[in-house]
């Protein structure tokens, strides 16, 4: 650190890059910067950068604001939750749980959750039993998407197809049958899948 003083504008960037590397595991970007302060010329936060730099307060591995480094912060890994179990054969109870599940930034975000696939369902899309289903929040989706949807109080995985007032889930798994939606069963799409995570063993 240099002997000489920060800058109030100069502690609050430092301050706010700090805060942004330990939420989300990167420094902001020159943009974010700008907009969180008013700046509005990129070369503004820059000359703010390279002061901080020379105060030997943070080093530039480039001319971007994501190659901040500051030694004394610990870079976290974003996260998401880690909700539960989801039946990839036969529906299961919905149980909650309380556990994180890190992904960096691949898919980060209030609107993802992680799911723990069981079952063989959908092993014609590459889903096996143990792999983690990356799933994004929404109500709704189109014929063809695969979703995580709860029937009455189980959740499932499947591809989902609509024709008229019909809702038939279709497993990925030739050997199995799909589930046709009953007008008195109670279903709620949860998400569609984005993503499959597993861990090689």
């Amino acid at each position: 650190m240099s002997d000489k003083p920060l800058t109030d504008k100069q502690r609050k960037i430092f301050e706010f890059i700090c805060a942004e590397i330990e939420k989300r595991g990167f420094p902001p970007s020159i943009r974010e910067i700008g907009k969180k302060f008013d700046i509005t010329s990129p070369n503004g936060v820059v000359c703010h950068l390279k002061a901080l730099e020379k105060k030997k307060m943070l080093k530039r591995e480039g001319n971007c604001a994501r190659a901040i480094v500051v030694d004394r912060v610990r870079q976290s890994t974003a996260s998401i939750p880690l909700l539960g179990l989801v039946a990839a054969g036969t529906g299961i109870e919905a149980v909650a749980v309380n556990e994180r599940l890190n992904f960096g930034e691949l898919f980060a975000g209030s609107n993802h959750y992680a799911l723990k696939s069981r079952g063989k369902s959908m092993i014609e899309d590459h889903i096996d039993d143990g792999d983690y289903v990356i799933i994004r929040k929404q109500a709704t989706a189109d014929n063809g998407q695969r979703v995580v949807a709860m029937i009455n109080d189980e959740v499932t995985l499947k591809k989902f197809h609509k024709k008229r007032n019909e809702i038939t889930l279709e497993p990925s798994n030739s050997r199995m049958k799909p589930i046709v939606v009953t007008k008195d069963k109670d279903i709620h799409i949860l998400g569609v899948l984005m993503g499959v995570v597993r861990k090689c063993k």
